[in-house]
């Protein structure tokens, strides 16, 4: 863990004697996880980047902390901002908790492009995949004071898909999944949580639709979460049936990643897990 003190703003940006007045400093940690279910996030935005290889996905988490370090924290709206590593070799997952979604755009028109700039001079070819806005609808937690205290060895994402007609049932689904989750998990299974978000209305470059659910879901290793998978798959109890029998359910996409560094004000540090 780092205490990072805030240096000058870059040209073109706040004036450095107000910003190190007004904004904390940067904080910069490699474990620290972001808690999901915090209640004062308004926006959850998830996004990825295409970078090639290993060896880029560790040198563009260095450019982006090398562009977070030296500056103040941007803004009192963003809450905390986490970047992983895709078990495939070449994505990067960034994931920023917002108070509202007009924050955020505030901050891409005032801070991001700079800021990407930077990186994109250090690590050319970085291809940015999309964006997302989402809120969190529901979360499960086997066993809340165990996630506390421990920090998770792998994110799991999976991007759920209905058809259309199905799209105003996505709440039911969830709640069919929880059910199953919780006839089913133990609460020391290896799920730390799973964060059921809704995908959002927004402005117009942000992807909308109404047919997407995403899970952000925290187990204490890939290990753990491909037995858990091969049980239900290999012999579903009822309530996962219900599940993998939903009407109009399409599928899912599923990947892995493992956090490289985390980002947050300096003066707000509890919420976060690790």
């Amino acid at each position: 863990m780092r205490i990072v003190i805030a240096g000058p703003e870059r040209p073109g940006g706040h004036d450095p004697e107000e910003t190190s007045m007004s904004a904390p400093a940067t904080h910069v940690s490699d474990h620290q996880h972001p808690d999901p279910a915090r209640p004062d996030v308004g926006a959850a935005l998830f996004s990825t980047w295409s970078v090639g290889t290993p060896e880029r996905q560790r040198a563009t988490v260095d450019a982006i902390a090398a562009t977070w370090e030296g500056r103040p924290w941007p803004d009192r709206n963003l809450l905390s901002y986490s970047v992983y590593a895709g078990t495939d070799g070449d994505t990067l997952m960034h994931y920023s908790q917002w108070t509202s979604e007009e924050a955020y755009f505030d901050f891409v028109r005032n801070h991001r492009q700079e800021r990407n700039d930077e990186i994109d001079t250090a690590v050319p070819g970085i291809k940015r995949v999309g964006i997302n806005s989402y809120q969190l609808y529901r979360s499960h937690v086997p066993d809340p004071a165990r996630r506390a205290a421990e920090a998770p060895g792998a994110i799991v994402t999976v991007d759920i898909r209905f058809d259309a007609e199905a799209s105003g049932r996505r709440r039911e689904w969830v709640d069919t999944v929880i059910e199953a989750l919780t006839a089913t998990s133990s609460p020391d299974c290896g799920l730390l949580g799973a964060h059921f978000h809704l995908l959002a209305d927004g402005e117009a470059h942000l992807s909308s639709a109404e047919d997407r659910v995403f899970n952000y879901a925290e187990w204490t290793s890939e290990e753990v979460y491909d037995e858990s998978f091969a049980a239900v798959a290999g012999a579903p109890s009822p309530a996962w049936e219900k599940v993998l029998e939903f009407p109009g359910f399409l599928g899912t996409t599923v990947r892995r990643y493992h956090l490289l560094r985390s980002f947050t004000p300096h003066d707000r540090q509890a919420p976060q897990q690790g």
